[in-house]
Formats: C-alpha cells, structure tokens, sequence
C-alpha cells in the first residue's frame, strides 16, 4: 500500500535530491502495510513528482527527535521547532530509494476528486 503526502515544493525535490532524508509529521498513518510515499508538491507546482520507499518511522519528543536527524533533515532548526512547537510527540519518516517521476502526473490521475490531502490519504493500486 501507498501514501499520498501533501509536501511544499522546496522540501519534494531536496527528497527527490537525496538532500532531506527526512520527512516530518505530527501525525502518521497508522497502517503498518504502507511501504510507499507517493509525493505530491503543493503550489505551485501542483503535481504529483516522485515516489520513495518508507523506511524506519521514529516517533519520539521535537528535541530528541532533531538531535536524531538534523544532519539530513534539509529544513532549519527554526522551522522544525516552529512546525512542532507545544507538541509532545514528533514523527520522522526515513527516506529510501526516492525516485522523480519523468513527467509530473496531474493529481487527478491519483485520486480521481483531484483534492490535494491536508497531510496524507491512502492510495491503492497506484
């Protein structure tokens, strides 16, 4: 099984570059079977671009958390604090094997209401 994430363009590609090998959420999905996160870059690009495997999903505090991925988080300790500010729980998901789709799939051809997902939504036989 896939994800679908919502994930602003500056941050898809340093994915897709091998750059952040972090992905944060305050929240995940709770179905052990996904394996895929399918990337969708929010305006403006507003396409679906890639794709990469899920590897290990750390949940612990925001400052155990950053201590644990900084080197490759590819955002700043500003906006990670921001992002996760009054949170006792934080989420990072490993990324592996990220792959750039040649041509950037209109959202529609994914999820058929062509609605971006705030966070995630599951996908199934994509």
């Amino acid at each position: 099984m896939k994800v679908l994430l919502s994930i602003k363009p500056e941050y898809a590609y340093k994915i897709l570059s091998g750059d952040k090998r972090y992905e944060f959420r305050k929240a995940v999905f709770k179905n052990k079977d996904v394996k895929k996160a399918v990337i969708y870059a929010t305006m403006p690009v507003g396409k679906v671009v890639g794709e990469f495997d899920i590897g290990e999903i750390i949940q612990d505090s925001p400052e155990s958390l950053w201590a644990q991925t900084e080197s490759y988080s590819g955002i700043t300790k500003d906006f990670f604090e921001e992002y996760f500010d009054g949170r006792e729980h934080a989420f990072a998901i490993s990324v592996e094997n990220p792959s750039t789709y040649d041509e950037p799939v209109e959202l529609k051809q994914i999820v058929s209401h062509g609605v971006p997902p705030q966070s995630f939504c599951y996908l199934r036989d994509v």
